[in-house]
């Protein structure tokens, strides 16, 4: 497969006759900006200039925050940072249970004119009679349950994928299943509520099979991966804290089960789940450091290398993928937003030059093509880098 299928031409545009690209704002439906509660990790104002470096123009916000987004008086604080911070749209999630603790439904109904969806990212709702209730509610107001899918009582401890990496070197693994058993359970819960229903971060080959088959059984499902998770696996794997996140970095198995789901629709998007921390809460290897990398900066240069460049996939897949099924799905406007890219511009990513907070990759120092050189939202430069002249 070529590196651009017949149509990518509609998004060629020559200035001083050197040719560069022009692509529609991505769209990346789930990121950490940390504000409120932890903005020594990350911002509102840097999250959002990072995520324009990238090329975004649309993010959504998680919200494990402080205070948590559980009611309008909580979220208010949040919606307040952000119109007066943000270069970009911020679309945020609401929590769906109280603090996230799986106890009680948020204040769903007063929530729900202001946030895109609902989730209680970085925990899975272990209750199935809590998450039946959450997806019965939502359903009402119109919402989606967006889900990180987790099952405690299989954790055990873990930080990295129980596999060959943990078991040479010692390290206590999370088990697959941790991941997929509670896909199985939503799945159901979904085809019985009607509710629409969104996966985050899936890492494995069987969480990639039950929603093959939810998508063919009719379900009302979606589902996203992040970079790492197709480029990477634990064969990637060093003694550092930038290799750590949650869900870890899985078998070469599972690494191509999800390739052939992006390429077959059963994956919708690929979002960055960007999550910066501090350099001391990285600092501390694969066992110590807190569970989270950055991708914002360096997503649409990756899988442009990755998987554009190498025949993988074409970049009119990757456009669906990182821009218009996420704003498809979450119904949120691309507008007139757009970034221009050199994309033969060569370059070694380097953590140094980030406009993020967090620093910690697992991509540092490897080489890619693609640098973006402007994005504009809602008609306003939200990034421009210092060497480029239209």
């Amino acid at each position: 497969m070529a590196a651009f299928d017949s149509n990518v031409s509609e998004y060629i545009i020559n200035i001083d006759n050197h040719k560069y690209f022009k692509f529609p704002g991505f769209c990346d439906v789930h990121v950490h900006f940390r504000e409120p509660g932890f903005s020594y990790k990350e911002t509102i104002e840097t999250g959002s200039k990072a995520a324009a470096h990238g090329g975004y123009t649309s993010v959504c916000t998680m919200p494990n925050l402080s205070p948590v987004p559980d009611s309008y008086e909580h979220l208010k604080t949040q919606l307040d940072i952000i119109d007066k911070k943000s270069v970009i749209g911020i679309y945020p999630y609401a929590a769906i249970t109280v603090g996230e603790l799986g106890k009680e439904l948020s204040d769903m109904d007063a929530l729900a004119p202001f946030v895109v969806a609902f989730s209680d990212d970085g925990k899975g709702v272990q209750s199935d009679d809590m998450m039946r209730a959450a997806m019965l509610k939502a359903k009402s107001l119109g919402k989606m349950i967006v889900a990180h899918c987790e099952v405690n009582e299989l954790l055990k401890g873990g930080y990295i994928h129980d596999g060959v990496y943990a078991r040479a070197h010692g390290h206590a693994g999370i088990c697959s299943e941790s991941e997929w058993k509670q896909i199985e359970r939503d799945i159901e819960l979904s085809a019985e509520t009607g509710c629409a229903y969104h996966v985050c971060h899936i890492s494995c080959k069987e969480s990639v099979e039950l929603i093959r088959k939810a998508k063919a059984d009719g379900v009302d499902i979606s589902c996203e991966t992040a970079p790492h998770y197709l480029l990477l696996d634990e064969n990637d794997l060093q003694e550092e804290g930038r290799f750590k996140m949650n869900p870890p970095l899985r078998s070469t198995e599972d690494r191509l089960a999800l390739i052939e789901g992006i390429k077959d629709g059963t994956i919708d998007c690929i979002a960055t789940d960007h999550a910066p921390h501090s350099a001391e809460e990285k600092s501390k290897g694969l066992k110590g450091s807190a569970m989270g990398i950055v991708g914002i900066e360096t997503a649409f240069p990756l899988l442009y290398t990755g998987l554009v460049k190498k025949g993988i996939i074409s970049i009119e897949k990757l456009l669906e993928l990182i821009c218009y099924n996420p704003r498809k799905r979450f119904s949120i406007p691309v507008g007139e937003d757009y970034s221009i890219w050199d994309l033969d511009a060569e370059y070694n990513i380097d953590p140094a030059e980030f406009i993020s907070m967090g620093k910690a990759t697992p991509f540092e120092g490897m080489k890619v093509c693609g640098r973006c050189l402007k994005t504009v939202h809602n008609g306003k430069t939200a990034y421009k880098a210092d060497d480029f002249e239209e």
